[in-house]
Order: structure tokens, then sequence, then C-alpha cells
């Protein structure tokens, strides 16, 4: 199995702060603390299956409310 590597690059001005900020979004929205937590832990393919059904699942009801239905 290929691991998938995310590059992040954020580019520091004089602002710290703000570059940290951006920096953990970027992570956040990869996804990498998630990947990181998975790794952590062994879990069999049918529970990984059911994980993701079941994030499918959710996102889709949420898409469904966003949209006022």
């Amino acid at each position: 199995m290929s691991k998938k590597r995310a590059n992040i690059a954020i580019a520091v001005n004089h602002n710290v702060e703000r570059a940290l900020k951006q920096l953990k979004k970027k992570i956040e929205r990869e996804g990498v603390g998630r990947d990181i937590k998975r790794g952590i832990y062994h879990e069999k393919p049918t529970q990984k299956r059911r994980k993701k059904l079941l994030r499918a699942i959710k996102q889709n009801y949420l898409r469904i409310l966003q949209r006022g239905f």
C-alpha cells in the first residue's frame, strides 16, 4: 500500500502567528492528523470500510441539510 504524502508549504513574511494559523488549517484540510491517528492502531479492513461508509453517509446528510431540504 502506498503512503500519500502531503506537500504543504507556507510563506512566512513577518507575521509568524498568521503563518502558523494557515499551516494548521492546511494540515487539517489535508487530513494529516487523521492519517497519523489511523496508523497508531491496527484496524480490520471491515472496520475501515464501515468507517468510510459512515463518513460518506454523514457528509451526504450534511450536504442535504445545507441545501435546505
